[in-house]
């Protein structure tokens, strides 16, 4: 959440920052509205609360000397002025949780670097890989669901039957190859001497794919998107639509220390949405699903490493498309698309020759203190003072379902096999063709 310390002290720059969102003024008014009633009534209470103890002991000291009538007199007082007590606690407390409320709801402040605009026909591609654009065959211009089930790799019929549609089922070589994706990030990620540019690694997590309310709460999923999630009623937790949220909560209510700092993790997790869609081609195939899987780089960092964090954790997602030889582009989101913690993201979107469609990989994402505020993690700074919030970091490295798919149509051949990068053959079995079946079991 924002920090309402700053609304208040400077609500212009709030409204004007909160305004390249596409979020109104009045939001931040009524917001302002409420921290001012909840601070009067709790400086009323506090008061009335000092009163009522100076009281008791008046009270104490009216008995003590034998004087019942004036003892009774201030007992009468003091319970006059405790139901005052409790009316001014009650109004105080409706106003905390209403400003509690709607600062859930507000969005993140956009960093200044962010590109104005209000939607994704607005963000600002800032370069592209390779940098002249390539030509594509006709045989790689065969959408990955029609190959997919050429090769006997991809069962869009089975998955809907098991749970439903864009619930895509896998097989073979197909399955294996998101296994191979994901071993290959990892690696990548875990390993600093690795055939990355980077010398710092990530811890890797394995966390729990069901997490708590509050934990979803942290991350700004919740309450705003409770309609995208997949809630299990019965024991009140929720199916995670990212490894960043149990990532985020995993120092939820703690302290750090700054020499800890940056703390880098990485988890590899199957993930949750409702993906509404839009009727027509982005609901074909694995380009919008309910459940996909993801490798994912988190950081708790301090404001000054954040910049420079959020550069590497890029070029990190770059490096492993450009690995598998993916033609793709970065955009540099306009705050009115941003999501609802960021301040700044960056998107990789890969070509996928045979849909003829950009889709996006990763989003990259700085979130300031945003997510920190809401869940409570701050640092104790090396010099001493108040601990203050960390700033939290997050991207995918990276989304399989839609890479998966470019790769199948990128590496088909004439022949209809497809062809895989070699740089996934030692996780493979060394093999980076998926050959046509002579037949199949239907």
């Amino acid at each position: 959440m924002i920090d309402i310390h700053l609304a208040r002290e400077n609500p212009g720059a709030v409204k004007t920052a909160l305004g390249r969102r596409g979020v109104e003024p009045s939001e931040v008014d009524r917001l302002l509205e409420a921290d001012d009633r909840r601070r009067e009534h709790m400086t009323r209470r506090d008061e009335l609360r000092a009163r009522i103890k100076d009281l008791s002991r008046q009270v104490g000291e009216a008995r003590r000397g034998g004087d019942t009538a004036r003892a009774a007199e201030l007992a009468e007082q003091s319970r006059a002025l405790g139901d005052e007590e409790k009316a001014a606690n009650d109004v105080a407390e409706a106003a905390h949780a209403e400003v509690r409320e709607r600062l859930l709801w507000l969005p993140n402040l956009p960093s200044e670097d962010a590109p104005d605009g209000a939607g994704p026909e607005d963000n600002v591609m800032v370069r592209r890989w390779p940098s002249e654009e390539r030509s594509y065959a006709e045989h790689q211009r065969v959408p990955h669901w029609e190959v997919g089930k050429e090769l006997a790799i991809l069962d869009l019929e089975r998955g809907a039957k098991l749970s439903g549609s864009m619930f895509p089922l896998y097989r073979g070589a197909g399955a294996r190859l998101l296994r191979a994706l994901t071993t290959f990030a990892l690696e990548r990620h875990t390993e600093p001497s690795g055939e990355g540019s980077f010398d710092e690694a990530f811890e890797e997590v394995r966390p729990p794919t069901l997490v708590r309310t509050e934990t979803m709460v942290s991350t700004g999923h919740l309450p705003k998107f409770s309609d995208e999630a997949y809630h299990v009623e019965r024991d009140d937790l929720w199916a995670i639509p990212t490894a960043e949220v149990p990532l985020t909560s995993m120092y939820r209510d703690e302290i750090l220390d700054e020499a800890a700092l940056p703390l880098r993790l990485t988890a590899f997790t199957a993930c949750y949405r409702r993906e509404a869609g839009a009727a027509g081609r982005d609901t074909r195939g694995v380009l919008r699903v309910h459940e996909f899987d993801k490798v994912e780089l988190f950081v708790y960092a301090t404001a000054s490493q954040a910049p420079g964090l959020h550069a590497e954790m890029l070029r990190r997602a770059e490096e492993i498309v450009e690995a598998v030889g993916l033609e793709y582009r970065v955009l540099d989101l306009c705050a009115g698309d941003l999501g609802t913690a960021s301040a700044r993201t960056f998107d990789i979107e890969v070509y996928a020759p045979g849909c003829d469609m950009w889709l996006e990989v990763s989003s990259v994402s700085w979130c300031t203190d945003y997510q920190a505020r809401r869940a409570n993690i701050r640092y104790r700074r090396s010099e001493g003072g108040q601990p203050v919030a960390v700033h939290t970091l997050n991207g995918s490295a990276l989304a399989w379902g839609r890479l998966w798919a470019a790769l199948v149509e990128s590496g088909r051949q004439e022949d209809g096999s497809v062809v895989l990068p070699e740089v996934l053959a030692p996780y493979l079995g060394g093999r980076t063709v998926i050959g046509v079946p002579s037949g199949r079991g239907e």
